[in-house]
């Protein structure tokens, strides 16, 4: 899971047309009305039925049409609330909510992030994947005990930071891969999260190239294969991964087990 990004349709029929897109591929898609709910959508992954929701601050200075309102999700506690309770009302297993929030260029969160995550945890939601600060931001495996007394997992990751990047400030070119490991228990039909893993990576820019010069790296398999002997990269490549990942685990920690 990854990724930094924000996008509107400028044109009334290309959402209609990624819908359509979808179905004929066949990916599992479901909705119960495009105008109104095209958010609502619930993938089964391997017999866990996940409901995917989707919020942002705004749109770039886009404006939204009222005719198209339906295309863009902007956060507010009303509307998230009412859209879990949309989602609830599918009997997932899962509710995961991508939130397009935070301060571009901060590697920590910030206080309306917080108040926001836990909004959607006491309200219902398990996994929380942030994007739009181009730099990653901390995540954390929490117990959330809900109003009857009950407990889940829950788990938020404030940034992903980029994926392909050609930007140049400071951290915008190191992100990870994120692994989540669900397990539904047959028995209870209780979904917890296992653990969660990562890569590390790195946006690599050959400059000798006019075409093709970037390239996603995985910093620790480049760094082993450095060490190992393999010198495909420059030492001054290896000195750049090395500062990376040490930036990356300052930020995001370890894996969770």
């Amino acid at each position: 899971l990854v990724g930094d990004t924000t996008k509107l349709s400028q044109d009334d029929l290309l959402a209609n047309e990624i819908i359509e897109d979808v179905k004929r591929i066949q990916e599992p898609y479901k909705k119960a009305n495009r105008k109104m709910h095209p958010e609502d959508t619930v993938v089964d992954v391997n017999g866990i039925k996940i409901a995917f929701l989707s919020f942002t601050y705004g749109t770039n200075g886009i404006p939204v049409s009222s005719q198209r309102d339906y295309s863009v999700n902007l956060i507010s506690d009303d509307l998230i609330l009412n859209q879990l309770a949309l989602a609830k009302e599918q009997n997932p297993d899962l509710i995961c909510v991508s939130m397009h929030w935070g301060i571009e260029y901060q590697n920590t969160q910030n206080k309306e992030q917080e108040r926001l995550a836990n909004l959607l945890f006491q309200n219902g939601t398990d996994i929380i994947l942030g994007s739009h600060p181009h730099v990653l931001q901390p995540m954390e495996k929490r117990t959330i005990t809900l109003d009857d007394g009950s407990t889940k997992d829950g788990f938020v990751i404030y940034s992903l930071g980029n994926f392909m990047s050609g930007q140049t400030k400071e951290r915008t070119r190191n992100s990870i891969i994120l692994n989540i490991e669900l397990t539904k228990n047959g028995e209870t039909d209780k979904t917890s999260i296992e653990k969660v893993t990562y890569t590390p990576i790195y946006m690599y820019k050959n400059t000798s190239k006019n075409k093709q010069k970037y390239l996603v790296m995985d910093i620790e398999k480049a760094l082993n294969n450095y060490n190992s002997g393999n010198h495909i990269i420059s030492s001054n490549t290896y000195s750049t991964l090395q500062t990376e990942l040490t930036r990356i685990k300052n930020t995001i920690g370890e894996n969770l087990d």
